[in-house]
């Protein structure tokens, strides 16, 4: 069965075939500027690359442009639409209405109009996705995947907040999760190379946006981010956890507005903030080397923060089997990796220093030290392959 991956977003939809009897990718890419002047489309498929430009007012233009390159007779890889026998979708939230995956029906589309508040930024451009490929390829089975679902088991004193119970009774005001699809897949492949089911696992998905979650039994029963992605670590411009009162005393300063400061928190802060460099690790790294004092601290918060969050998963999970780093620092970044991992010896877990240091990209790495307790990994992420699994799976039970 051939599966169409979308991942729409307010002005780009990012797309991915994969013929999933090898689960192999046929071909991918993005969209981009969608609405905006100076669209274009790049395309990659058969060890060729190729960049389409043209106006796309919407998601439904720019999806029916994707399907006309895909079905070409020069360079595309299906005869026609007919072959794309399903669509997964990444949405952002579930709230507590989805679990997990799932078909989408008129009734769920009219519940994730209702989740919109919970995400007002990326579900009305998921839902765009949606309805575009509802218009273009009717009768083809669309399935909702959601960033949030897989958190979704987390015990109630995991994820409640300690303010009155009715924010979360009368407004759903509680921790939630992100980077799910990812959690999955990594916390997944890690359980087949333990080769347990029962393995306590922290994943660690860092990127411009980074998460960490405690998984016990393929469970999510922990993970830093919360009602929204702001939570948690230090990221690229995010300021992860802070003292909810710095609100105020930011507001008293400087008269500003709560979305002018939120704006402050999410776009403004985080590495690009505390580092005054760049939100992207490389060019901090770089600025440290180059002794950059800012630079240098901000990447020290990152890895202090996450060796934080490991140590207080391991004592809710009572031990850890293994520790997974994935996303685009996760996997590239050996210096932080290995900050990060330096000292936790009396917790089992030792690292590979030499292995860490000569990784090879793009690959599952072992970096775990002989003797120890607790396996240490690089296991690159695979969303789109996550979400074509469920997918296939909703389909063939139908």
């Amino acid at each position: 069965m051939k599966i169409l991956v979308v991942n729409a977003g307010s002005s780009s939809l990012k797309y991915q075939l994969l013929d999933m009897q090898n689960e192999q990718v046929i071909a991918k890419g993005n969209c981009e500027k969608i609405a905006i002047s100076g669209s274009f489309i790049k395309y990659k498929a058969n060890g060729m690359e190729k960049v389409f430009e043209g106006d796309l007012k919407n998601h439904t233009e720019a999806l029916a442009k994707v399907f006309e390159i895909l079905t070409n007779k020069e360079y595309g890889v299906v005869g026609s639409l007919a072959e794309i026998e399903a669509v997964g979708h990444r949405v952002l939230h579930g709230g507590e209405i989805f679990t997990d995956s799932v078909l989408i029906t008129d009734e769920v589309m009219q519940k994730l109009e209702e989740l919109i508040p919970l995400g007002p930024l990326h579900m009305p451009a998921n839902i765009s996705g949606v309805k575009a490929c509802q218009e273009i390829m009717p009768g083809v089975p669309q399935i909702a995947v959601f960033d949030t679902a897989f958190h979704s088991r987390m015990p109630k004193h995991s994820f409640l907040y300690g303010i009155p119970y009715e924010a979360y009774t009368d407004w759903k005001i509680r921790k939630y999760g992100f980077h799910g699809t990812s959690h999955k897949f990594v916390s997944q492949e890690c359980a087949k190379l333990l080769g347990r089911k029962d393995a306590k696992i922290i994943t660690c998905h860092l990127g411009n946006g980074s998460s960490i979650s405690a998984v016990e039994n393929g469970i999510s029963i922990d993970t830093t981010m919360g009602l929204t992605p702001l939570a948690g670590v230090l990221m690229g411009t995010r300021s992860g956890d802070i003292d909810p009162s710095i609100l105020e005393a930011i507001q008293d300063r400087t008269g500003w507005t709560l979305k002018e400061i939120t704006n402050y928190l999410n776009k403004k802060s985080g590495l690009l903030g505390v580092g005054g460099i760049s939100s992207d690790m490389r060019d901090n790294e770089n600025a440290m080397k180059e002794g950059n004092e800012r630079a240098a601290l901000a990447y020290k918060m990152l890895a202090y923060q996450i060796k934080k969050f490991i140590g207080s998963y391991v004592a809710v999970m009572n031990g850890v089997d293994a520790v997974v780093f994935t996303g685009g620092i996760g996997e590239n970044d050996a210096l932080l990796r290995g900050m990060v991992c330096e000292g936790l010896e009396y917790l089992g877990i030792k690292m590979d220093f030499e292995k860490n240091k000569n990784f090879k990209r793009g690959v599952i790495s072992d970096l775990t030290k002989e003797g120890s307790n607790c396996k240490v990994y690089i296991l690159p992420t695979n969303e789109e392959l996550m979400i074509a699994r469920d997918t296939l799976n909703i389909v063939n039970a139908k």
